[in-house]
């Protein structure tokens, strides 16, 4: 039985049932607090009721503080990731409470970053989104249905073919220099890029520890599909280690991500390069891999990647060089 009073202005509807939490919830008119206790008996009764309680009083921007203190932690890319999600924090969408949240939000929000942003990084952006919600979905109690699940995302942009010509390294080498105030660590690490294909990420979690020179090769404990994976390093990445100097801290390259974009853009442009960015180098690698290992498995053992479909992208072979073998 509902029980009803005037709290302050306001009426407040008080709902007891056996077996569940005690509900209330106030109202301007008794006659709007009336119908409320009547909807949540009758949901309980039919055994069709769902406690929204903690989705009202939760915002989108609470589920993702609240994500990152817990969840992210564990998480590879954490860092970034964190920075990621604390620029969406200063978004209007993260200030409706989830009972509210509609897909609506979701799309004025997606129409408003396409304005700012390219695609890719949207579709970025609404996946954390959906991950956040899907996760206070299953584990905080938040009963409300993924709105982002029904929202269509951009197209997803097409795939970059972007490779590094010879002279163009020249370029980029050159003031990649550690000269002045420049770094030690990103002429070795566009090298080593370069020499085995492996991405940003994995780099820059390499230790010492990782590498066997005498064996050529290096152990990735964590990748990016989540696989231990062993790859081959060529003489010249040989030779490229050895040129190193070594941090105390044992990591190979003792620089963050942030840190290695920004050198990164400074060097292309200093360099006069058009439309290069450090992921094109994994392209550039595993291009020239290919001319190495025409066995399509073995190319993909050294990749990690787990499908053909998946290492097409990063394969570009030229026109011309695949006449040339036609004969």
């Amino acid at each position: 039985m509902a029980t009803f009073r005037l709290h302050g202005e306001r009426w407040q509807a008080r709902v007891r049932r056996k077996g569940h939490p005690e509900l209330t919830k106030s109202f301007q008119l008794r006659q709007d607090a009336e119908r409320w206790a009547r909807s949540v008996e009758t949901a309980i009764d039919r055994g069709t009721f769902i406690d929204r309680t903690e989705a009202e009083r939760t915002t989108l921007g609470d589920l993702i503080r609240r994500y990152m203190k817990e969840v992210l932690p564990a998480m590879k890319g954490a860092h970034e990731d964190a920075i990621r999600l604390s620029a969406l924090l200063r978004r209007p969408v993260c200030d409706v409470s989830m009972a509210r949240l509609t897909a609506s939000h979701i799309a004025d929000h997606r129409d408003q970053r396409l304005k700012e942003v390219a695609p890719g990084t949207v579709i970025r952006e609404l996946a954390y989104l959906s991950s956040v919600i899907n996760h206070a979905r299953r584990e905080w109690g938040i009963n409300v249905i993924n709105p982002v699940a029904l929202v269509k995302r951009p197209s997803s942009p097409q795939g970059r073919d972007r490779l590094l010509a010879a002279d163009e390294l020249t370029s980029l080498l050159a003031q990649l220099e550690p000269t002045g105030r420049r770094s030690p660590w990103m002429k070795p690490l566009v090298l080593l890029a370069l020499e085995t294909g492996m991405r940003r990420g994995e780099l820059l979690a390499l230790k010492w520890a990782d590498i066997n020179l005498p064996a050529q090769t290096v152990t990735l404990w964590v990748t990016k599909n989540g696989d231990r994976r062993h790859v081959p390093l060529s003489l010249k990445a040989v030779s490229v280690l050895q040129s190193m100097p070594k941090s105390i801290t044992g990591v190979v390259f003792p620089v963050n991500g942030f840190t290695v974009s920004k050198a990164f853009d400074v060097a292309v442009k200093r360099a006069g390069l058009k439309d290069l960015r450090f992921h094109d180098l994994r392209h550039t690698g595993i291009t020239h891999l290919a001319e190495k290992l025409p066995n399509l498995i073995e190319l993909a053992s050294v990749s990690g990647h787990r499908s053909l479909k998946m290492l097409q992208r990063y394969y570009h072979p030229k026109a011309e060089d695949l006449a040339k073998k036609l004969g």
